[in-house]
């Protein structure tokens, strides 16, 4: 490949002759494999840097290609003459890469070839170490086989094979690393060859480059002699530029000149004329002080007036409200009178009450809406009549309207009118309008009273008066005169006609919007022009009322000029809503206007409040409406300086020199001034020392004001100032009480206030720069005040002086001004007069230099002087010097402090700070006064200490490693660098290895750990070096001890464990053989080796008490050879003293909270105003205090920690809330195991065991624990759930809720719980998101009488959740009252109910529940249809063959009823089941089964349930079955036959009975025959008669048939029975088999009579018994 693009290379070389210089040559990139980027290591270079080298050439080769565009192609250079072109060029550069790319290539290459040959070494190497370690394992397997070791030999032959396996791999790997050998160098020889063949074009490129590197260089020269040229002229350019700027500051400079010399002139002419009128202003202020006082007399009488009034309101208000509420009572008492007597007729005295109160109510809302009705029409009157008197002022006003307009103003006017009249719906009035319907109040009676005429009458009446007064007022307070002329006219006589124009004009603006809508056209085109801007031009642009003042009346003309190019309207249609109140415009519409036409506008302008106001009057023309904006201004203070910075530059000391500022009001408002120099007052919070006089007149002046104000308001709306007083801050209401101290009073406090305030704020002259005597006053309007600071050196260095010009205006910002000098002292001088040479250290050389000054005219000798006392320890050189003329002398401070310092320098070495204050002097020859400078440091020791002179490591195993601290102190100010050097191997320090910092005065700890490697005593030295080379030793001395037992890990880490989870880890407890060729040395002289002596240890781990580590087995004993394994688990938890401090706190915001709501709570309440209101209000506040004083108390008596329990909800919360904040944690422990010296002969057990610390090791652990991220919400957050006493059988469900509070998702999983166990989960696990919960559904079903416990791991993959599953199976132990059987009610009255109970008694230990199931009610079994069957067809002739279910209710409802239904009885508790039997229809065969039974299905008791019912109180009882059990649940068709009386007895259908009597022969001997018949009696609180009677009729022939009846007749009592025995024996002539058949009648008497025929059928039976 390479091969072939070096000829395409060469190719394209000799086609490239034949070309232009205009074409391009793409060059080709060589792209690599993947394994030749591998290949090249750091060290060589690749493709890309050659790429990243020449791309700089071939930017320049770029832009030599465009500048070559306008020269002509690129020449060679001098020596050859030929053209080269861009093509050839960039193919110069193409080959240069291209030959780089393949040198890189080779070096890449060979690079990979030394390489594989290393790894081939490396290979060989382990081949040959594994060759020697497989002889001699083969050694040691002969060795072990001759002494028949077989443990030893499996090791070996397992080591053995393991080792020849890796032999093999050694050796396939060999065979690999030759053959990629083998390719690597072949690819390197071809690559060799290719290069070989591109060598003579490499020497051509080499040729190329130098010939363009001296093209190069000459074309970079000609490039430099042209940028030369251009920087010339461009200078010159600005040169000329600059010489015209300066011509041009001169002349703006003279212009500047005359503009203030002008300036000076107008200000002069302006101060004359205003001198004039601030006298005339200090008389109208005289003036008018006299008349504020007068009206403060007035006020205070109006104010002791209304405190009057409100005493007798408040006493009035109280009578009225006790007339209320004797009233209510009265009313009450009256309604409760009428509802009794309501109630004794019979009436129902709450409909009848409603009812009034319901006409009392329409009767009420009839005469509110009879009153808003007449309101509504008093309000339209008014209306009506202020419409018709802006008619009439607009006819009369308006001169020349134009027809169109007016007609439609008119008619819209009357359509409003009657669209009023029509909806009563008035629109809202105008400022003109509610300023008129004030005085209508005055007259609102006869208003209503009279007709409309005469209300337009006095409407115009008042309006007239209203008028007369507001022009009098007006007059009064306009009589100021003017400043200037064309302000104001002079003729005031016209200001009571003018005066009504505002009410024109704004009653103009309640026009309909239809008329401006017509001439609201914005543009139109007149002569094909089309008209842009407004159509009117005003002169004024702006009318401006500028520095007015409260009262007085302004008067502006504005002149309006018609600048549109047609004939063009103009009319007003409003003043902005914020001048609305205080402008008024006069205008009487010109009617059409020419263009350049113009009309007249005059504005007056009446101020009320001291504000700027801003504003547009809006007029409308034919083409659009335009407007002339307003602006009113107030009088204001503009002072400024002429320069806020004074330098007065540099001056001997002695000197005066003063300097002048001008401070200019530009301001028409006056005001005091004063210069403060206390640095403490702030610009915001300074005031202005002013004398008392004029204090007290400012005072004053703002009392008036204020007073004049709340006049003002007072006298607008008597209504509010009785809410006022409630609602003024603590301000105002010293403001309104000041009045009634009276002026003098007023006058005294503000000058008090001012004595003060001047007393405590008098400026300090203590400093070389002072004021002049100017230092307050009062500057007028456009006055000018000059004020003088004089500086006086006394001190030589820089003075500055700050001063603040106050003001008494509050809206003027305080001006600063800075002042500034430097006094110099002597002609010869320490530049620098405090030499600071920092901190320094004993016996180390510190120097500096110092700089004299000299401005003198000739040279001076110096001469420096240490002072006796440190002179060994400071030094100046040279000591002598000659100082030249106006020039510097510099010395040079060598300062070098002893340990005796303080012993020399006691006067000027401070011990215990080491503060050291040398002051030195330079003598200067003819120069009375020495130079003086002082030098300054801070002497410090270099010592570094330790704590400890000697460590003491004591024993260490040679397994493991004893760690000790030592303490580190830097005794010097100044940070210090240590390290140990020469620190043995067998020592480790930390941190840092025994290298770092000190920072000044700190105490470092550092760790020494000593890791003995052989069992020795040890003495040693440790050295530590500061930064200066100083050295401090610690001695240290250890002894190094092999024990008999070691741990196969010395360390454990655990993984982050969740809390609440549990991580363990195995490690095993070794007890090695002695070695004869290991002899353990002793410690001290004597001792011997424990270890040779091969008995078993005893060993016990001892893990430190209340943490999460247990150790299992903690104790035991090894044989020597054998080894133990140790579980260790860690299982983070929380500790209760955590948890109650947490739950502590929690109580303790808990109750910072509720104090800072109810600290808010009582800064919301409200003050009250009666002192009575006030002393409730505190004795309830301090009862409320005094209940949250026995909250907080019993808060803080239970806030003990003690006092919180475990498992309490306190307890609970806080142990949550630290499990969603807890903040991963890691805990070191180090677990100790003491190994015995032996263990105790077994025939005396009583000698102790002996224990050596030497044997002792230690196991450390690393147990890091995070937050779970799963918590168990439910069961107050415990893991264990309890299931408690269960019954056998039963099945009892509990819920556990568990929340992700994780930041991520976790994947539940659950372990398998045993299949046959009572434990179960319900529901499956899930994927929770953070923050989401899941419960867990779990069911215990005991099967058997006993404990139960198993675990449910819930797993996620960061923690496993353990559950602990507990519960007992208990059987039960229930009895029933009703052993079970037969339980008959008799016989019940239909529709009637008889009630019996069974009583179950719990005797167990556990409440067991139970359920009553009645077989009517449940489901119908399958078999039981069959049995049905054979009992309708033929089973009814068995009497003993009964349906369990008989005969039911025609309601559907059961006849038996049973409550309760299930439940659950308590422990040692019993339950009454009450059996309710209610038939709806006379039946016999009611019957039914109920069965009591458990949940666990098992059965208490089963009862036969058995009833009849009667449709009357008497009934029979007896005989056989004539109908089937069971009857059909549909009612008979015949209804009821009604009462009968006894003459129609004999008429009613007898009941037949059928009785069987069968008598028995045996042996000859016939045995009579005997049955029973009973007849009963109901008792019932519904039937009128309480017995019955009963009799037999015709009895006679029964006798001869053998039949007896006993008793014949006879009564029955309520509630009872009555037996009558039928007895038959066989009559002598009795044939066998034969039936004898009779029939007699049975009477029953009670309520009713029914007749019973009694058929007998007897015979004579022969089977036996």
């Amino acid at each position: 490949m390479l091969r072939n693009k070096a000829k395409m290379e060469t190719e394209d070389k000799e086609s490239s002759a034949d070309e232009t210089s205009e074409k391009s040559v793409p060059l080709d990139v060589y792209h690599r494999s993947s394994d030749d980027t591998e290949g090249c290591g750091p060290g060589q270079e690749t493709f890309e840097d050659e790429e990243v080298d020449l791309s700089s050439d071939l930017e320049w080769l770029e832009e030599l290609s465009e500048e070559s565009d306008d020269d002509g192609d690129l020449v060679l250079g001098a020596d050859s003459g030929k053209k080269r072109s861009y093509a050839e060029t960039a193919r110069m550069f193409q080959l240069r890469r291209n030959l780089d790319q393949l040198d890189c290539f080779h070096r890449q290459k060979e690079h990979d070839v030394q390489k594989a040959r290393e790894k081939l070494k490396l290979c060989h190497q382990t081949i040959e170490s594994l060759l020697q370690q497989r002889d001699n394992l083969e050694k040691k397997i002969d060795q072990q086989k001759t002494k028949d070791n077989s443990v030893a030999l499996f090791r070996l032959r397992a080591q053995h094979k393991q080792l020849c396996q890796q032999l093999q791999n050694e050796e396939e790997l060999e065979g690999q690393i030759q053959t990629e050998l083998m390719q690597q160098e072949l690819e390197v020889n071809e690559v060799e060859v290719e290069l070989g063949m591109v060598s003579s074009l490499r020497q051509v490129v080499q040729e190329e480059e130098q010939e363009f590197q001296v093209l190069k260089a000459q074309k970079a020269a000609s490039r430099l002699q042209q940028e030369r040229k251009v920087s010339q002229n461009l200078q010159h350019k600005m040169k000329l530029l600059r010489d015209k700027q300066e011509a041009m500051l001169k002349k703006e400079k003279t212009e500047c000149q005359r503009k203030i010399e002008e300036g000076r002139r107008s200000q002069k002419t302006a101060a004359k004329y205003l001198k004039q009128t601030i006298k005339r202003l200090h008389q109208q202020a005289a003036e008018k002080e006299q008349q504020n006082r007068e009206f403060i007399e007035k006020r205070m009488q109006a104010v002791r007036s209304l405190k009057s009034n409100i005493a007798a309101n408040q006493e009035s208000l109280q009578v009225q409200q006790n007339r209320a509420k004797a009233d209510a009572q009265m009313k009450e008492q009256q309604e409760r009178q009428l509802r009794e007597s309501l109630q004794a007729q019979g009436i129902n005295s709450f409909k009848h009450m409603h009812r009034l109160k319901q006409l009392e109510e329409t009767k009420r809302k009839q005469e509110e809406f009879e009153e808003s009705q007449k309101s509504k029409r008093v309000a339209i009157v008014t209306k009506i009549l202020q419409e018709e008197q802006l008619m009439k002022s607009r006819t009369k006003n308006q001169a020349l309207p134009l027809k169109p307009s007016t007609s439609n103003k008119f008619s819209s006017l009357r359509r409003k009118r009657e669209r009023l009249l029509y909806y009563l719906d008035p629109f809202p009035p105008s400022v003109a309008e509610e300023t008129a319907t004030i005085h209508f109040r005055k007259f609102s009676d006869i208003r209503s009273s009279s007709s409309t005429s005469s209300d337009a009458e006095d409407l115009e009446e008042m309006s007239e008066t209203f008028q007369e007064d507001v022009a009098h007022q007006s007059l009064a307070d306009s009589l100021a005169e003017p400043e200037f002329t064309g302000l104001w006219e002079q003729d005031y006589k016209k200001l009571i006609t003018e005066k009504v124009t505002p009410l024109q004009t704004e009653a103009q603006e309640e026009e309909p919007d239809t008329a401006s809508r017509k001439l609201n056209v914005t543009s139109k085109k007149v002569h094909e022009k089309k008209v842009k801007g407004p159509p009117f031009v005003s002169k004024p642009e702006v009318v401006l009322f500028k520095d007015f003042e409260v009262g007085k009346l302004y008067k502006k003309k504005i002149v309006l000029t018609n600048i549109s190019y047609t004939v063009n309207h103009c009319k007003l249609l409003r003043v902005s809503a914020q001048l609305k109140d205080f402008i008024s415009i006069n205008f009487e519409p010109p009617g059409p206007l020419s263009t350049g036409m113009s009309c007249d506008v005059q504005a007056i302008f009446q101020p009320v409040i001291n504000e700027d106001l801003e504003g547009e009057i809006q007029f409308a023309s034919t083409v659009g409406p335009f407007f002339v904006p307003v602006r009113c201004t107030t009088k204001k203070c503009n002072p400024e300086v002429d320069s806020q910075f004074i330098d007065f530059g540099s001056h001997v000391v002695g000197q005066t020199i003063s300097r002048t500022i001008s401070l200019t009001n530009k301001g028409a408002l006056a005001t005091l001034f004063s210069l403060d120099t206390s640095t403490h007052l702030s610009p915001e919070t300074s005031h202005v020392h002013m004398s008392s006089q004029a204090a007290a007149n400012s005072c004053l002046e703002t009392c008036s004001e204020n007073t004049a104000s709340s006049n003002h308001t007072s006298s607008a709306s008597t209504d509010a100032e009785k809410v006022e007083p409630k609602q003024q801050s603590p301000e105002c209401s010293g403001e309104s009480q000041q009045p009634e101290k009276g002026p003098e009073a007023v006058l005294e406090t503000c000058l008090s206030s001012d004595g003060d305030t001047q007393r405590d704020q008098t400026p300090s002259d203590s400093s070389d720069i002072r004021l002049g005597l100017v230092r307050e006053g009062e500057i007028g309007p456009f006055q000018s005040i000059k004020l003088d600071v004089v500086f006086t050196p006394t001190i030589p260095g820089v003075t500055e002086l700050h001063f603040v010009i106050n003001f008494s205006d509050k809206n003027t910002q305080p001006i600063p001004v800075l002042v500034r000098g430097v006094a110099v002292s002597i002609p010869v001088w320490v530049v620098q007069p405090n030499v600071d040479l920092k901190i320094c250290m004993f016996d180390r050389l510190y120097q500096d230099s110092i700089m004299v000054q000299s401005r003198a005219s000739t040279a001076l000798k110096l001469t420096f002087e240490v002072c006796p006392e440190m002179r060994k320890h400071m030094e100046v050189l040279p000591k002598t010097g000659f100082i030249q003329a106006q020039s510097s002398f510099n010395a040079h401070l060598k300062f070098m402090p002893r340990r005796s310092l303080a012993k020399d320098a006691e006067n000027f070495f401070d011990k215990d700070t080491g503060v050291l204050e040398v002051p030195m002097t330079v003598q200067v020859a003819g120069q009375f006064q020495p130079a003086r400078f002082t030098v300054q440091a801070i002497v410090t020791s270099s010592d570094l200490q330790f704590d400890q002179t000697e460590m003491d490591f004591g024993f260490c195993s040679i397994f493991q490693s004893v760690r000790s601290s030592v303490l580190l102190t830097n005794l010097s100010l100044l940070p210090q660098d240590f390290g140990f050097l020469a620190v043995p191997e067998f020592i480790e320090i930390q941190p840092n290895d025994g290298f770092g910092t000190l920072l000044p005065q700190e105490t470092l700890k550092i760790d020494l750990i000593f890791s003995p490697k052989k069992a020795k005593e040890y003495r040693f030295q440790l050295s530590c070096k500061s930064g200066i080379n100083r050295e401090f030793l610690l001695s240290c001395r250890a002894a190094g001890v092999h024990p008999p037992l070691e741990l196969s890990h010395s360390l454990v880490r655990f993984g982050a464990t969740a809390v609440g989870d549990e991580s363990s880890a195995t490690l095993y407890l070794i007890s090695r053989r002695a070695d004869s060729s290991q002899f353990q040395q002793s410690v001290t002289p004597g001792a011997k080796d424990t270890r040779t002596v091969e008995v078993p240890r005893l060993f016990c781990f001892t893990p430190p008490e209340d943490s999460d580590i247990s150790i299992s087995p903690s104790a035991g004993h090894l044989l020597p050879g054998e080894r133990c394994p140790v579980h260790v688990v860690f299982r983070p938890r929380l500790s209760d003293q955590e948890i109650k401090e947490e739950a502590l706190c929690r109580l303790r915001r808990a109750k910072l909270l509720r104090e800072t709501e109810r600290n808010r709570a009582t800064e919301q309440e409200e003050i009250p105003v009666e002192s009575s209101k006030g002393k409730k209000a505190s004795s309830n506040s301090k009862n409320c205090k005094a209940s949250e004083n026995l909250k907080t108390v019993k808060l803080t008596k239970s806030s003990d920690p003690v006092d919180i329990q475990p498992g309490s909800e306190q307890y609970e919360e806080a142990r949550a809330s630290l499990l969603y904040s807890f903040a991963p944690r890691c805990r070191e422990f180090t677990v100790p195991c003491f190994v015995s010296d032996g263990v105790p002969p077994e025939t005396n057990r009583q000698v102790q065991t002996a224990w050596s610390a030497i044997n002792t090791l230690y196991l450390k652990l690393q147990c890091p624990a995070v937050q779970p991220p799963l918590l168990v919400l439910s069961n107050n957050g415990h893991n264990v759930m309890d299931f408690h006493q269960v019954v056998v059988g039963e099945r009892v469900i509990k819920r556990l809720t568990v929340q992700n509070i994780s930041n991520e998702p976790l994947d539940l999983m659950s372990s398998v719980l045993d299949i046959c166990g009572p434990f179960s989960l319900l529901n499956a696990l899930r994927r929770i998101h953070p923050g989401e919960k899941h419960t867990l559904v779990l069911a215990f079903s005991p099967t058997l009488e006993k404990k139960y416990c198993e675990t449910l791991e819930v797993q996620s993959l960061k923690m496993v959740l353990e559950i602990s599953l507990r519960g007992e199976g208990v059987l039960p132990a229930v009895t029933s009252s009703h052993t079970g059987g037969l339980l008959d009610f008799g016989y019940v009255l239909e529709k009637e109910t008889a009630s019996q109970s069974v009583q179950l008694q719990n005797s167990s230990v556990v409440a067991v529940g139970f359920r009553v199931l009645l077989a009517s009610l449940s489901l119908p079994r399958p078999q039981g249809g069959t049995d049905r069957v054979a009992l309708l067809l033929d089973g009814y002739r068995n009497a003993q063959s009964q349906p369990v279910v008989g005969t039911q209710n025609y309601s559907g409802l059961s006849v038996f009823s049973v409550k309760p239904v299930e439940g659950s009885i308590a422990p040692g508790q019993s339950q009454d089941i009450t059996i309710t039997f209610q038939p709806d229809h006379p039946a016999v065969n009611y019957s039914d089964k109920l069965a009591i039974e458990l949940l666990n299905k098992s059965e208490v008791c089963v009862v036969d349930l058995k009833g009849a019912a009667s449709s009357h109180n008497m009934y029979l009882h007896g005989g056989d079955p004539l109908t089937a059990p069971i009857e059909s649940l549909l009612p008979p068709l015949i209804s009821s036959q009604p009462h009968l009386t006894e003459s129609q007895v004999t008429e009613r259908p007898n009941i037949p009975v059928l009785v069987t009597l069968q008598a028995s022969c045996s042996s000859g001997v016939i045995t009579p025959a005997v049955r029973e018949l009973h007849v009963g009696c109901i008792r019932s609180p519904n039937t009128s008669k309480k017995s019955g009677e009963f009799y037999w009729d015709n009895v006679a022939p029964l006798q001869q048939q053998g039949f007896s009846v006993e008793p014949l007749k006879g009564s029955v009592e309520a509630g009872h029975k009555r037996a009558l025995t039928i007895t038959w024996t066989p009559q002598n002539g009795y044939k066998p088999l034969e039936v004898v058949q009779m029939c007699v009648s049975l009477t029953v008497k009670s309520d009713e009579t029914h007749i019973y025929r009694v058929t007998l059928m007897a015979l004579v039976s022969t089977a036996a018994e």
